[in-house]
């Protein structure tokens, strides 16, 4: 006790516990307060990186995002279904950010100004505007701050964190698949008590994810970075087994997730991988994926009627999966999803310039639907996801410049990582860029299919990826600069 008297600190500490303890005795009778009470020492230990390592307390969002847990799925009734622990802090860097930028100026002028950064600005400019606009401006303000508390903690802090260290790419890399990897394992085992049977594959990934597509998503992202990964020579024996268990783990995990789009993503990452390697320029592709557009467009008659004549079901070995994707006859997730881009473009043209708010689309689809393009899992509550599409989404939402801006951020990501590939010299960056530019792929065409950029599962990558591409061109230009002088 003389010692506790004279040592205030420790005193204090031990004062905090006592009450901790007592409070816990509480909660005891009080089930729906019982978890979210236990997380509070952590939240504590959270909260003083925050103030006193802004470094470690920004990558252990990262490290979290796969284990974090929606409120939810904690048992606890909210307004708002936050997911446990990132979203909070993930809300206090959108807080901290502009102070630190205001009084150190941690985010660099090259990457504020550079393109990808310019699109990302006008993108969120226009959905705030559209907010203004909105059928339900409280749901597109919300939506808003969640946006933009993923792009701080992941595009702009990433951008701050790379530039201090270039080792802080792998960092960020390893801080992210590790713990998915655990993730993978314990879905995975969850998934064989039931044979592994597809009908529970949906709901197995539950409490991590919320389906089995947005699982699929983000496993599909980190295959090619782990491949990658797995071929550089920075890596000794111990880590290339590490690499090794956790590429095994996530394939597996891709094939038992039964997420078709998935493997198509894939499919699409092997292509550019290809296409990286023979160095095809950037204009080619576009070319080419603009002329198939318009063929299909052309077309499109004939190819709905092709594809009704296919009755393959999802449900057998992958390459059935994979043929069951183009079948809009019998398949019900293929006929939902035509249902609610019908919908998509439906609102677009009874609000065609702003749309009918951000993040609206769920409360307001269900008069749009027509009963001969309904499915069997069809429902006006707004459940079984949204739009079903990145690109649908924001034209319905935001109007025509939603869709807009995110093509042009599609297009200027993937002209930045061209670039990078093909032009920096160092052979460890050029190789980053690729395995991460194959892995932003994935999602780009998840993103047809799906829409996940609304939680940080998905989010905290994606930008994360955009950030590392964005980042590597700063310093390739910066790299050419000094050259010049040198060569004169």
């Amino acid at each position: 006790m003389q010692k506790l008297l004279k040592n205030k600190t420790l005193a204090t500490f031990y004062s905090l516990c006592g009450i901790y303890v007592l409070g816990l005795l509480f909660v005891l009778t009080r089930i729906d307060s019982f978890v979210l009470y236990c997380l509070v020492p952590a939240l504590i230990l959270l909260l003083l990186l925050a103030f006193f390592s802004f470094d470690t307390f920004v990558f252990s969002i990262v490290f979290f995002t796969p284990l974090a847990v929606t409120l939810k799925e904690l048992g606890v009734n909210s307004d708002v279904d936050l997911s446990i622990p990132t979203e909070p802090f993930m809300a206090g860097v959108l807080i901290l950010l502009p102070i630190y930028q205001f009084y150190a100026k941690i985010i660099d002028r090259k990457f504020l100004t550079h393109p990808v950064t310019i699109i990302i600005f006008l993108q969120l400019a226009w959905m705030a505007f559209t907010c203004t606009t909105s059928q339900m401006p409280l749901v597109s303000v919300k939506y808003l701050i969640a946006r933009l508390w993923f792009i701080c903690s992941a595009y702009f802090m990433m951008s701050y964190l790379f530039k201090k260290k270039d080792e802080n790419i792998f960092k960020y890399l390893w801080l992210y698949f590790i713990p998915l990897t655990s993730v993978s394992i314990f879905i995975t085992i969850q998934h064989a008590a039931y044979n592994f049977d597809e009908h529970v594959a949906d709901w197995i990934p539950s409490p991590f994810y919320n389906d089995h597509t947005a699982y699929g998503a983000a496993l599909a992202m980190y295959v090619p970075v782990l491949i990658g990964l797995l071929f550089m020579k920075r890596y000794n024996a111990v880590q290339k087994t590490i690499l090794a268990v956790c590429l095994t783990v996530i394939l597996t995990g891709v094939v038992v997730s039964f997420a078709r789009a998935a493997w198509l993503s894939l499919m699409v990452a092997v292509a550019l991988t290809l296409i990286l390697y023979l160095k095809i320029k950037f204009r080619t592709i576009v070319i080419t994926v603009v002329s198939t557009a318009i063929l299909f467009f052309a077309f499109q008659t004939q190819i709905v009627l092709l594809l009704n004549q296919n009755n393959t079901s999802s449900g057998g070995d992958a390459a059935q999966d994979l043929e069951s994707v183009s079948n809009i006859k019998t398949d019900d997730s293929n006929l939902e999803r035509i249902n609610r881009w019908s919908c998509a473009i439906k609102m677009f043209q009874q609000r065609p310039m702003v749309g009918w708010g951000p993040g609206t689309y769920m409360f307001q689809y269900a008069p749009f639907q027509k009963q001969s393009e309904k499915s069997h899992i069809s429902t006006n509550a707004g459940t079984n996801g949204n739009a079903h599409s990145e690109y649908l989404g924001p034209l319905s939402e935001q109007g025509i410049l939603g869709i807009v801006w995110v093509i042009a951020l599609l297009f200027t990501v993937l002209s930045t990582g061209f670039r990078v590939v093909y032009n920096n010299k160092n052979k460890t960056q050029r190789t980053l860029a690729v395995l991460l530019l194959t892995g932003l792929i994935t999602y780009f065409v998840h993103g047809f299919l799906n829409n996940f950029l609304d939680t940080d599962k998905l989010s905290i990558p994606f930008w994360g990826f955009i950030a590392a591409i964005v980042y590597l061109d700063i310093k390739q230009k910066e790299a050419n600069q000094t050259e010049i002088p040198n060569s004169l």
